[in-house]
């Protein structure tokens, strides 16, 4: 399933101010990242920074 435009930002806003990231959320976002049509460079940006968060250990990945 992916993420609609408006479900992009109410998610990166959920997953930010909890610090935590679930498995099936960040599937849900590369997922997103890589259907080509589906996000404009906004969303892809938000997700940008939720990954590079999970890189810098910023956000904790839970299952």
């Amino acid at each position: 399933m992916l993420v609609s435009q408006v479900k992009v930002e109410d998610l990166v806003s959920q997953i930010v101010q909890s610090r935590k990231i679930t498995r099936k959320d960040q599937h849900r976002l590369m997922s997103s990242l890589l259907s080509q049509n589906s996000l404009d460079e906004k969303d892809r940006i938000l997700i940008d920074k939720v990954f590079d968060g999970v890189r810098k250990g910023f956000l904790k990945v839970v299952d």
